[in-house]
């Protein structure tokens, strides 16, 4: 658990946008971009980044998995599990009309026609546009069976429970053992302003299970070792009272300047407690973590270095971390 995390910005849209691509003000790929750009994709019937979203998008949508300047077959790929259903999360994942030969031959001639259009042309949006086609003739093969979660014995899904939450850990797991390289699930609304009693029992309650349940079956099928999970949000809330309106009880504001993030698995060490907020909870004091140092940190689990992941565009080489970010030695196993 790193207890003294903070961020720049106070503001939702633009705390995901530092949270997820490590700048809020110009569009930069987000951190299963690069970490796509980096290790490559282990599964080419599959995506290498999918993000993992109930029936509606978080705020700022898209931009939260972009690929920005980086090419764009690193996108996120959203999987929208539209109230928990998850059998039918990919429209248009079967072809109704053709038959198996017949979709050969049109994908064949498509191949063939978008050959000769790129021939003359130098436009990265182009290519992948047309990888983007190919990935998804591909998914035909593989994907049905990944999303299908009812095939998992009972017993395991039990483990994550009947929620929302629970059908997308589950849903990850799937994935990740697949070979998908980097998974991202948005769970439930944390915006307490009021109620914060209920509310925040509500929520934690929609995802406890489910996180445990992932966390231990990552454990059971050995993947625990080889996969990073990292559990937090785009800030935290303020230790004092937010005033509440209109016949409501109170709940907290948003705090950029001390919040908590969990790390579990892929060469974290486990059992520790690393960084202190003040003694209100107000803000961090001690070993204080930036954003750019935890995403520093996750490249570097992962087997990258921060320093070195860049991508030349404009006349300069960016990467995730901008000009800054060290990697947080004291949770390391």
């Amino acid at each position: 658990v790193v207890r003294a995390v903070h961020t720049d910005d106070p503001a939702h849209d633009s705390a995901m946008l530092v949270m997820n691509c490590g700048h809020a003000r110009f569009a930069r790929p987000a951190v299963g971009s690069w970490v796509g750009y980096g290790l490559g994709s282990e599964n080419k019937n599959l995506p290498g980044f999918v993000v993992l979203c109930r029936q509606k998008l978080p705020i700022k949508g898209a931009e939260n998995w972009q690929a920005a300047f980086l090419p764009g077959k690193f996108q996120g790929s959203p999987v929208l599990t539209k109230d928990g259903a998850v059998a039918k999360p990919i429209d248009d994942l079967r072809s109704p009309a053709a038959s198996a030969a017949e979709q050969k031959l049109q994908l064949d001639l498509l191949k063939e026609m978008d050959n000769t259009h790129a021939a003359n042309r130098s436009d990265s949006r182009l290519e992948a546009r047309i990888e983007g086609f190919e990935l998804a003739a591909r998914m035909q093969t593989e994907a049905g069976e990944a999303f299908e979660v009812a095939r998992e014995p009972q017993h395991v899904r039990e483990l994550y429970g009947d929620t929302s939450a629970g059908k997308q850990c589950l849903l990850a797991r799937r994935l990740v053992e697949r070979g998908v390289r980097f998974v991202q699930a948005y769970l439930g609304d944390w915006d307490h302003h009021s109620e914060i009693a209920d509310g925040l029992k509500h929520s934690a309650g929609q995802v406890d299970q489910a996180i445990a349940g992932l966390l231990a079956d990552l454990k059971r099928t050995g993947l625990l070792k080889d996969t990073l999970v990292v559990i937090g949000s785009e800030f935290g809330r303020t230790p004092t009272v937010d005033p509440a309106s209109a016949g409501k009880k109170a709940g907290r504001d948003h705090n950029h300047r001390g919040f908590s993030v969990v790390l579990a698995g892929g060469g974290v060490k486990g059992g520790t407690a690393y960084g202190k907020t003040d003694d209100l909870g107000f803000a961090a004091v001690e070993n204080k973590v930036h954003v750019h140092d935890l995403h520093a940190t996750i490249l570097h689990l992962l087997g990258l270095d921060h320093e070195k992941l860049t991508y030349r565009y404009a006349g300069r080489d960016f990467r995730l971390t901008d000009v800054s970010g060290t990697v947080v030695r004291g949770i390391l196993s």
